[in-house]
């Protein structure tokens, strides 16, 4: 007979006589307790028969909310629900604050349409201060004294399109909605869900959540009985706390199947590697574990390759992680990677690919503006359809219309891009994204990063939540991190010392410095799975619940900064620390007089800001050099130089070398400057990489009595003098924007020839042959391109007005150009004509250096990172790549490794480009092993 409820399923199973239900009490990982499929039966008959002597509570159809604790007892009572012809709703936690618990009872009270409540005599008083649901003791049942002949009187005649089970969502966003899983669905996810991965015979399925999350009651407890094979079922608590023991239980109960989201990965990560040899006298045989599903949450690849690796040395396939994609609506796990890691590690992600959908269901991305469908590759709202999926949402028309498009598909909520071999790659909730001076970002990035191991000391991992916030009055969101510290509540120098960590990992992800907030393991309470209820905190903070968190947080760390403070020694100190604390809108308690500018995150335009209202504000009678302010980024430092008897700046005492980013125990960087000779280009990349020093090597002449370099050997001595200077023994790091790469590759080579491993080198979008491009460059064409690159136009206009001032002098072309620029962007830099005419000159001056350029020789290897080229240079990013960057094949002694960065030739590191290019950059820098 074929199935078409669950009632024939459970009953079917337990008469076959195969299969177990295996329970681990709480607090214990060792001694578990045994049912059979027929004694669950059993007992699920005595208990329906109990609620059936109660009809005025539990009448055929009617909603029945199960809040209880054990395994063992949801189980029974979800089946005794069934069999008496009720709708069984899976409770999830009640709140530790009464409001907030109140609220919900009255919700689901509602939303639930009435319904009866079956709960434990110890869990009565969670029920308090309401009157909308009345719950009902199992104690008060009478399940012992069910007669024999009135067993199999159970309700078996349940269509395939009535409703199975009510699962109730987390309520992240809002109050929780009743997902509505039917019969005929639930078996269609099973028999895909069961063809997914071959499992062995005489094998078990493995939960560890709480029953009210639907991983655990149809990802195993029902997958399992439709496999007619054992299922093992442990108290999340005994697990997380004790990561070995869950391979122990793998083992022990020869488990084929389970799940678990990156953030448990990481712990058993950690406990292997820390068990050391001490691992093997457990004898553990893992070849039985064929598939571990694992989403809720983004996967981070190197965290699932390193766990993959650890388990294989116990017989576990290599391929055992299977990250996905899964809802509550979809009946759990619907979308499976199964060629984890090496898809993933091919193609650099990461966050590991969530796969394919499996039998059953269909997913498209929609464009965010227009709903159009988006091509391959293109980040969009995430959209489902197919039989596995639920109909809608129980009682909740609003939700209904809200959820579905007009065409009959499901909105998820999530953003995602589907790439060219058809895998799904998920971007985070799209209600959850942050928007920060105009720029996206994922907080799952930002906590992946801030839980990463021993990275921060005084962190908790998994209990860290970050969001955006608009602060009133503000012009942005704010990025907010509240975690949960592992140091004493009194240990103020471990407070500070943990914030300045989190700040640091967090401006490398977004540049921008967040609010970092320490609360109570109260205040972070988690799902079934582990997950933190991101939408919760942040209403909860911008309602204020957290003011004295904040408060208490604030004042221990200004007393702690207080006494480490460094203050002004004179008048001069006093003044530029006003000035720099002002100008930039810096946080007064965290900058001193030997604090750096650039360790704060600041941007170009900053930095001439900053120039401009020193000089007004000190009436100073000569101009500061840009360069006095980029070697001096400290108010003593700076302070220092505008006393020195010479002026601002010693003329003769050029030093091409600009600290950046002056901390950080990584092998530093050096970048070279591009063809307009100046590096403030790169501050916006050098304030994400605050895991090394970054310097920049600033062309000669800028500054008075300065002349610009008259030869490349000129250039590459100078550079490479002051790259030993600051920095003595390799390995070295070296990368050149545009023409800078030219430079960075001579420079390389000379270290090379030195005896120094030179073990990065990367082209900004350059590539190895340029003579035939430098030959076209006059000064005007210098001057125009100069142009746009300062954003002053553009490089359409600029194009145009090649042709038009063709033959006129460097006057009139100089007079047009300032006549087209953008006015406020001369003013933002502070540009005079003379000054643009100066670096003009200059620019001028390293192009002809390179008329007659031919590279010769190689490096040891190099990394091109590619972009849309400018349009005189070639057609396509295709063409630009194939025809002219491959040619870095000839002048590397191993394979040239590219990375594809968005963005022009000039906007690669600029605001809108710069976070997706830092990502890259990271990972190439990580791959080359510094």
């Amino acid at each position: 007979m074929a199935l078409t409820n669950l009632t024939l399923l459970l009953e079917a199973v337990a008469q076959e006589g195969g299969g177990h239900v295996i329970c681990y009490p709480p607090q214990n990982t060792t001694k578990p307790k045994s049912y059979s499929y027929r004694r669950l039966l059993e007992d699920a008959q005595r208990a329906s028969w109990a609620l059936r002597c109660r009809p005025e509570k539990f009448r055929r159809g009617r909603v029945i909310l199960i809040h209880l604790d054990t395994h063992w007892e949801n189980i029974v009572w979800f089946w005794a629900v069934t069999l008496a012809g009720c709708i069984p709703a899976m409770s999830t936690s009640l709140s530790n604050n009464l409001a907030a618990r109140v609220s919900h009872l009255e919700h689901l009270a509602t939303t639930l349409k009435s319904p009866s409540c079956l709960t434990t005599a110890a869990k009565l008083s969670e029920f308090g201060g309401q009157d909308a649901i009345t719950p009902i003791a199992l104690e008060s049942l009478d399940v012992d004294n069910a007669p024999a002949a009135e067993l199999s009187n159970v309700y078996r005649e349940a269509m395939p399109g009535d409703i199975a089970i009510l699962m109730l969502t987390s309520g992240s966003t809002s109050h929780a909605k009743a997902v509505i899983l039917t019969h005929q669905q639930i078996f269609m996810a099973l028999d895909s869900k069961y063809k997914v991965v071959p499992l062995p015979n005489k094998t078990s399925f493995l939960n560890w959540v709480r029953c009210d999350h639907v991983a655990a009651i149809v990802e195993i407890h029902l997958q399992a009985l439709f496999a007619h094979q054992d299922q093992v079922h442990v108290q999340a608590p005994d697990v997380l706390s004790h990561p070995l023991a869950f391979l122990d239980i793998i083992n022990r109960h020869r488990v084929s199947r389970t799940f678990a989201p990156n953030f448990f990965f990481a712990r058993i990560r950690t406990a292997l590697e820390g068990h050391g040899d001490c691992c093997t006298p457990y004898g553990w045989d893992l070849s039985c574990l064929r598939y571990i599903a694992s989403g809720g949450e983004a996967n981070v690849t190197k965290t699932g390759v390193a766990v993959a690796k650890l388990l294989a040395q116990y017989g576990a396939p290599e391929t055992v992680i299977a990250p996905g994609f899964g809802m509550t609506e979809t009946c759990g796990g619907a979308i499976y990677n199964l060629d984890f890691p090496r898809y993933d590690l091919d193609r650099g992600l990461e966050f590991a690919s969530a796969g394919k959908c499996m039998p059953g269901l269909s997913m498209r991305i929609t464009i965010v503006e227009d709903n159009s469908i988006a091509p391959a590759g293109t980040v969009g709202n995430l959209e489902l359809a197919g039989p596995i999926l639920f109909e809608g949402y129980f009682n909740n028309p609003m939700a209904n219309e809200q959820s579905f498009t007009s065409d009959g598909w499901f909105q998820t909520g999530d953003l995602a891009s589907i790439d060219d071999k058809g895998n799904l790659h998920l971007m985070g909730r799209a209600k959850e994204s942050m928007i920060v001076n105009g720029v996206k970002y994922s907080p799952q990035e930002i906590e992946s990063a801030l839980d990463e191991p021993d990275e921060i000391p005084g962190l908790t991992p998994s209990f860290t939540c970050c969001f955006s916030s608009f602060p009133p009055g503000g012009d942005t969101e704010v990025i907010c991190v509240v975690y949960l510290p592992s140091y004493a509540p009194d240990d103020d120098v471990a407070r500070a010392t943990t914030a300045d960590a989190i700040t640091k990992t967090t401006m490398m992800s977004t540049g921008a410095r967040p609010l970092v907030l320490p609360l109570d393991k109260s205040q972070l309470q988690k799902s079934a799975l582990g997950k933190l209820a991101r939408t919760k905190i942040k209403m909860a903070f911008e309602k204020g619940d957290y003011s004295t968190y904040q408060d208490i947080n604030s004042e221990a760390i200004k007393l702690h900064r207080a006494t480490a403070r460094v203050h002004p020694a004179n008048e001069l100190e006093q003044r530029l620390l006003d000035l720099f604390t002002k100008t930039l809108e810096l946080p007064e308690e965290e900058f001193d007089v030997q604090s750096s500018l650039f360790d704060m995150g600041i941007t170009s335009v900053e930095l001439i800001k900053l120039k401009k209202h020193i000089e007004e504000n000190l009436s100073l009678t000569q101009e500061i050099p840009i360069i006095t302010l980029m070697t001096n980024p400290t108010v003593r430092d700076l302070a220092s130089a505008l006393q020195d008897q010479q002026g601002p700046h010693k003329i003769g005492d050029y030093n091409p070398a600009v600290t950046l980013q002056s901390q950080g125990e990584k092998t530093p960087l050096w970048l070279v400057h591009p063809g307009v000779g100046e590096v403030l280009v790169f501050l916006n990349l050098a304030k994400f990489l605050v895991d090394r020093k970054v310097y920049a090597l600033r062309a000669r002449g800028f500054n008075e009595g300065e002349e610009p370099f008259e030869t490349i050997e000129d250039v590459v001595s100078t550079y490479h003098i002051a790259i030993k200077r600051k920095q003595p023994h390799g390995p070295y790091a070296l990368a050149g924007y545009s023409y800078g790469t030219m430079l960075a590759f001579e420079v390389g080579k000379v270290l090379e020839s030195n005896g120094d491993d030179v073990r990065f080198l990367g082209s900004f979008n350059l590539p190895p042959h340029i003579k035939t491009r430098m030959r076209q460059l006059d000064y005007k064409e210098c001057l125009l391109h100069l142009s746009y690159f300062l954003d002053l136009m553009t490089e359409d206009r600029a194009r145009e007005l090649a042709v038009e001032m063709k033959g006129t002098t460097r006057e009139a072309t100089l007079a047009k150009v300032i006549g087209e620029a953008n006015q406020d962007r001369l003013v933002e830099l502070a540009l005079s004509p003379e000054a643009l005419t100066k670096w003009a000159c200059l620019a001028f001056a390293l192009q002809s250096m390179a008329v007659d350029y031919d590279p010769t020789s190689s490096i040891a290897g190099i990394d091109v990172f590619y972009c849309n080229p400018l349009a005189v240079a070639a057609s396509s990013k295709a063409q630009w790549l194939s025809e002219h960057l491959s040619q870095w094949k000839d002048f590397s002694r191993s394979t040239p490794r590219f990375h594809d960065v968005g963005g022009a030739h000039y906007t690669m590191l600029g605001p809108e480009h710069v976070f997706g290019f830092q990502k890259t950059l990271r990972s190439a820098l990580d791959a080359r092993g510094i």
